[in-house]
């Protein structure tokens, strides 16, 4: 599929009296607009049908679990909302379990329609070289990508938040150091990672496995972006597939776990450089670790 075809198969719809609007994708991805904002929710659950079954159940609120079966024996649970949101996952396996996250007691400050409102959080102070806070994955010495993913907040948190307020709030990820995979370069309107590229996700694949080992709780966020040209609604989903294409390649290549890793797409919203035009280096995928930010995964 490509991004014509998406066109193509895309549906749309409005509720709350024309408030929200909702653009329905193949692959259970929805853009909502509402209150000139702008968001793609995606259903993860998609990379784990590949290494499982799944087992969807509705909930009596209204939203709805899903089970994902290993060959292993191991489980994945999701639990999500009425309106889609991700609230908790957990694992099990051999009789034990345990929560990644869990955002059920933080619920009600994920509230606002379909999408979290905006959190009031005090300017970012970085008391640390450009380059440790954002690590350009290619050219950075291996202390600096293991540094990266394991540091604490740059800076104190209030509290620890919902799923949905980590992904909708960009002053709260930036709490964590990220790296910026400019390793892999993608195509002006594609999604697709080249085979070539394929081989050097695996320093950060490595990097990741090392951290899940000495905590199997630990989340990380695959970030994706585009440059300024296309429209908005193109630019949410060709993001969001470039994010969930790192995170199968990191699943299938390299075995790091589906459930650990959380995907998201922010088209243009964040651009790295500068420009209204044509620019690769805005057609990137970016990672940071969001253990620390998330209620119940620490």
């Amino acid at each position: 599929m490509n991004l014509r075809d998406l066109r193509n198969q895309r549906s749309s719809f409005t509720r709350d009296g024309g408030r929200t609007r909702i653009i329905q994708e193949p692959g259970n991805r929805m853009i909502i607009r509402q209150d000139g904002r702008a968001f793609i929710r995606n259903d993860d659950r998609s990379r784990f049908s590949r290494s499982g079954q799944v087992q969807n159940i509705r909930n009596r609120d209204g939203g709805n679990t899903s089970i994902i079966r290993r060959p292993d024996g191991s489980q994945v649970i999701s639990i999500f909302d009425g309106n889609g949101r991700l609230i908790e996952r957990r694992r099990r396996h051999n009789g034990r379990e345990f929560t990644l996250f869990s955002s059920r007691g933080l619920r009600a400050a994920a509230v606002g329609g379909l999408i979290a409102a905006p959190l009031l959080l005090a300017p970012l102070a970085l008391g640390m070289p450009r380059d440790r806070y954002v690590v350009e994955y290619e050219a950075a010495p291996p202390q600096y990508i293991d540094e990266a993913l394991s540091a604490l907040p740059v800076q104190r948190l209030e509290r620890t938040y919902s799923v949905e307020e980590v992904l909708r709030n960009g002053a709260l990820r930036d709490r964590m150091r990220r790296i910026d995979l400019d390793a892999v370069n993608f195509a002006s309107g594609s999604w697709e990672v080249p085979d070539a590229y394929r081989p050097k996700l695996s320093r950060i694949a490595q990097a990741i496995l090392r951290m899940i080992q000495r905590n199997p709780k630990e989340v990380f966020l695959i970030e994706g972006h585009t440059d300024a040209t296309g429209t908005p609604e193109d630019n949410l989903t060709l993001s969001d597939r470039r994010a969930e294409a790192i995170a199968i390649i990191l699943t299938q290549d390299f075995g790091v776990p589906p459930e650990n890793l959380l995907q998201q797409g922010y088209g243009q919203q964040f651009l790295k450089v500068n420009t209204q035009g044509p620019e690769a280096r805005n057609r990137r995928v970016t990672i940071r670790r969001v253990t620390p930010l998330l209620a119940s995964s620490r």
